[in-house]
């Protein structure tokens, strides 16, 4: 296990110093954020023999990670996902966003938090809390905007990530974290042996260039059915219309929370049978995106991805659980809106927890 170094991770962008920021807790979990992007770098967590190793893709090196996947680990907003069309109309008015996935726009386009430098305005060895200033017009959505993010390693194996954001004029907020687990740990070649707890009864679909239809479908009798603990790889080729559409999963699932409960619940359980490792998932959020990974290296859309220690990460590597509201929310009136008012303030918790 290789521990990245604060001095590869050091660099400017925007007059702006980028650093690594290493939270720690009593158990020998460690967490390493980067204020580009305001990322997840690193987890390094204990097995079931107290063997340490890193679970979250990503890069060696900052200048590595900047020409490599944008979204690894980073901070997705102002809207994570897609949004149909690159465009969407608020308060009477039109806002044209960058078509960065064919027609779609995701991720809020090629800069969005992941390629912005936040500000670092408090760490106290097991916290880090960073903050940034969006401008009106910024990525093409309206009103000046803070979003800030504080990472804290728990002593109960719990990262939590605290989100808020403020506006000046009505706009969208949808704000995820897209860390890339493999709790098989550095090395491990997929996550189709993984085993999945997902606490949803249904999921959103998608068309054939992945943004959402609006229609909220069962997960029983699918390969989508994880209401209870099951093998990631059983049906992840099952001859299925929505996984086709996504090359495996790569889909939103609507926890089963009462429409408008903000309140902090139980949204997934992940475990590596080998290493042994489990990881849950709680979330104030609405719906959690499951994405199996499936454009990594040979399913790749830009090729390979050569992460940390020089490895060429696998097809399938790693996979994420992006806590969220429904994708292109703006688009759909039956699902949770992403309107944020002038004057309100968007929060939003999520915890990976790790069982020891």
């Amino acid at each position: 296990m290789e521990h990245l170094k604060r001095e590869n991770y050091s660099g400017e962008a925007g007059g702006k110093v980028i650093g690594l920021w290493t939270l720690r807790n009593t158990h020998g979990l460690e967490a390493a954020i980067c204020n580009w992007g305001a990322r997840v770098c690193q987890i390094i967590t204990p097995d079931k023999d107290g063997k340490l190793d890193d679970v979250a893709l990503g890069y060696d090196t900052l200048s590595e990670a900047m020409a490599g996947m944008p979204e690894m680990g980073a901070t997705i907003g102002r809207v994570v996902n897609r949004i149909a069309n690159a465009q969407f109309e608020l308060g009477g008015r039109t806002y044209k966003l960058a078509a960065n996935d064919g027609a779609h726009n995701l991720h809020s386009g090629p800069i969005g938090c992941m390629n912005r430098v936040f500000d670092v305005t408090g760490f106290n060895g097991d916290s880090v809390s960073l903050e940034i200033q969006l401008p009106d017009g910024a990525d093409g959505f309206p009103g000046n905007c803070v979003i800030t993010v504080v990472y804290s390693l728990k002593d109960d194996n719990g990262l939590e990530i605290k989100t808020e954001a403020v506006t000046d004029e009505q706009t969208l907020i949808n704000i995820s974290n897209h860390t890339y687990f493999n709790l098989g740990g550095a090395g491990a070649q997929d996550i189709l042996g993984h085993v999945l707890e997902l606490n949803a009864a249904h999921y959103t679909l998608s068309s054939d260039t992945l943004t959402t239809t609006g229609e909220i479908a069962p997960v029983a009798g699918t390969p989508f059915d994880f209401t209870a603990p099951r093998v990631i790889g059983d049906r992840i080729d099952d001859d299925h219309e929505q996984l086709r559409v996504g090359r495996g999963y790569d889909h939103n699932f609507v926890l089963n929370k009462p429409e408008g409960d903000s309140s902090l619940s139980f949204a997934a359980r992940l475990c590596e049978p080998i290493a042994g490792r489990v990881m849950e998932v709680w979330t104030t959020e609405p719906g959690v995106q499951l994405y199996t990974g499936n454009f990594l290296q040979s399913g790749g859309m830009k090729g390979k991805y050569v992460g940390k220690c020089g490895r060429v990460m696998p097809h399938r590597g790693a996979l994420c659980l992006e806590t969220q509201h429904f994708p292109d929310a703006v688009h759909h009136a039956n699902f949770p809106s992403i309107v944020l008012e002038k004057g309100e303030r968007y929060s939003s918790t999520t915890i990976y927890r790790f069982l020891l």
